[in-house]
């Protein structure tokens, strides 16, 4: 390409992004199953994104493999801003040291803006005979078979918080894979499993229903929405924090002024107080960032990442 071509590249792409963007439908991809966290978000996300841009945007929910299924299908999307993921913290930054993925988050997706925050909670159902963490490994260790904790697929975060918990406690614990948040939540309500790892936002109805009956957050701080449960940090039984968070990135190539617009109206977004309330009411927190701050985040919580679960044993060889 000649220099001149590259000038007029230039020149064109901030028109491109910023007025011939967006002139049709806009697709969110969310890797999970209806009815969990990132199906809530995306859709809450979804509804902005219409009122901001004036354009069409819809959900498409492609559950699979703890979040990997859904992320790889942006992956492998053309990048022209009308394919997006609104992905989550598991097929990102953790399953690449745990999983052989089918894509590489690092080279074939781009940062566009965090979108929310959740905690994680350890929940149990409310027959299990443990009134804290540190007796729930103790009922593990005794239990014939163990306890059985509900999942979402191995790329998962839930699957690595009760994994992290499991090795740095020696609890007795049995993973049982379900395809969503919402369903993992459930099979502890039913009593198919004794526990979870859940998205806050999955487990808050039932927290508030007391169908289930939470013991830690596996956050550095306690949460907003539970002051009075303790951290597992602060229990001296895990090293590591754990924090789920879902945002919207888009495939490699995607013009960078698509990519800040986007990200503008993630940061206003975050500041609806409309959103706000929506997101609080399932135990969310809504949070944005540029592009590139966002591009760090990733880089220094994947380097994170692979030091925890190196030191824990989890690391692919």
């Amino acid at each position: 390409m000649t220099l001149l071509a590259l000038c007029a590249w230039g020149i064109l792409q901030p028109a491109f992004g910023q007025e011939g963007y967006p002139s049709r439908t806009i697709k969110l991809i969310v890797p999970f199953a209806a009815g969990g966290n990132g199906d809530a978000v995306g859709r809450l996300t979804a509804y902005y994104m219409q009122k901001a841009l004036d354009i069409s945007v819809v959900v498409e929910n492609r559950p699979g493999a703890g979040g990997i299924t859904g992320t790889d299908a942006v992956a492998k999307s053309p990048a022209d801003g009308y394919t997006l993921c609104v992905c989550s913290t598991g097929p990102i930054t953790v399953a690449p040291w745990t999983e052989k993925l089918p894509y590489d988050p690092f080279k074939e997706l781009v940062a566009v803006s965090m979108i929310n925050t959740n905690p994680l909670v350890l929940i149990v159902n409310p027959k299990v005979e443990a009134k804290s963490a540190a007796e729930l490994v103790s009922l593990s260790k005794r239990t014939p078979g163990g306890l059985a904790y509900s999942t979402v697929g191995a790329g998962g975060l839930v699957t690595f918080s009760a994994e992290i918990f499991r090795i740095q406690t020696g609890a007795n614990l049995v993973a049982v894979p379900y395809r969503g948040g919402a369903l993992a939540t459930a099979a502890v309500v039913s009593g198919e499993v004794q526990l979870s790892f859940a998205n806050m936002s999955d487990a808050i109805g039932q927290l508030a229903a007391n169908t289930v009956r939470p013991l830690a957050v596996t956050t550095a701080k306690r949460s907003k929405h539970m002051r009075e449960i303790p951290t597992l940090m602060e229990l001296g039984l895990v090293q590591y924090p754990v924090e789920s968070w879902n945002a919207m990135l888009a495939p490699t190539g995607t013009p960078q002024p698509i990519r800040e617009r986007l990200a503008e109206v993630m940061a206003q977004m975050a500041k609806d107080q409309e959103i706000q309330k929506r997101m609080d009411e399932f135990g969310s927190t809504p949070f944005g960032n540029t592009p590139t701050e966002f591009a760090h985040m990733l880089e220094k919580e994947t380097q994170q990442w692979e030091q925890a679960l190196g030191a824990i044993g989890l690391k692919r060889k």
